[in-house]
């Protein structure tokens, strides 16, 4: 089903900061489905894996660091144009950029602690879908 699922994770901050019913009413207020959902927490050695794509970049340990801080909670929506119009939502990484009405002007507090993960691409979001749930756990 290209193009009609992406992945999502409210990050650490904004769980701690007890963001998640906001997001996620943002979220089905844009058309979004959720498919599967789960609260859980990352160890070392999933951050690390999950976000390998950034494994050589400077911020890497901190992000890792950051990842670990608590607990997200991850999902798989679903729509049309799932990945394009979920990053639309979220706006820009850099919350002081991202436009009014998005996710991240309303619940980030910086550029590291931007409240909610999005896939950048439908197979990204398949990889990203598949490392946090089964398909058993998928609706």
């Amino acid at each position: 089903m290209a193009g009609n699922r992406t992945f999502t994770m409210i990050k650490p901050d904004a769980v701690e900061n007890g963001h998640i019913g906001g997001i996620l009413a943002m979220i089905n207020k844009a058309g979004f489905r959720i498919v599967a959902m789960k609260m859980t927490a990352l160890s070392r050695r999933d951050a690390e894996s999950f976000y390998e794509i950034h494994k050589e970049r400077p911020f890497f340990g901190e992000l890792v660091e950051y990842m670990t801080s608590g607990p997200i909670v991850a999902a798989i929506l679903e729509k049309d144009n799932a990945v394009a119009d979920f990053r639309t939502l979220i706006g820009a990484t850099n919350p002081a950029e991202a436009a009014e009405g998005t996710i991240r002007k309303m619940y980030a507090t910086s550029i590291s602690a931007n409240a909610v993960h999005g896939s950048d691409s439908d197979e990204n979001a398949e990889i990203e879908g598949n490392f946090h749930f089964s398909q058993r756990e998928r609706h």
